[in-house]
């Protein structure tokens, strides 16, 4: 019997100059920890982060990927409004690849699910 996938996550840091950083892992404290040290991506050498914004979970490496495309695509201002739950993704797969930022909208509710650190 083989184990369960592990969960993917989508994480956004906070970087110096006010940039937002999002990637995805399977281990989001270990990931921060490598961008801290200087062995994570080339921008978050050049600008290292100070914080996890936001942390939302996956059940695939595909499914969270599909969400990257779409929050790389958002401004740094509709970033900041999703950390908020002001602004909503629906990162639910729609059937078809064709993926877009018109899956996010500002919210009239704040995000179910997210995780703020």
């Amino acid at each position: 019997m083989t184990a369960p996938p592990r969960p993917w996550f989508l994480y956004l840091l906070e970087c110096a100059g006010g940039r937002i950083y999002t990637g995805i892992t399977v281990d989001v404290e270990a990931r921060y920890a490598a961008h801290v040290a200087g062995k994570g991506a080339r921008f978050t050498r050049a600008y290292p982060p100070s914080r996890i914004l936001l942390s939302l979970t996956f059940a695939d490496r595909a499914a969270a990927s599909r969400a990257e495309y779409r929050v790389k695509r958002l401004t740094a201002g509709q970033k900041r409004e999703l950390v908020a739950g002001t602004f909503v993704c629906d990162f639910g797969d729609s059937g078809d690849d064709g993926i877009d930022g018109a899956a996010c909208a500002e919210a009239t509710t704040a995000t179910e699910g997210a995780v703020a650190d």
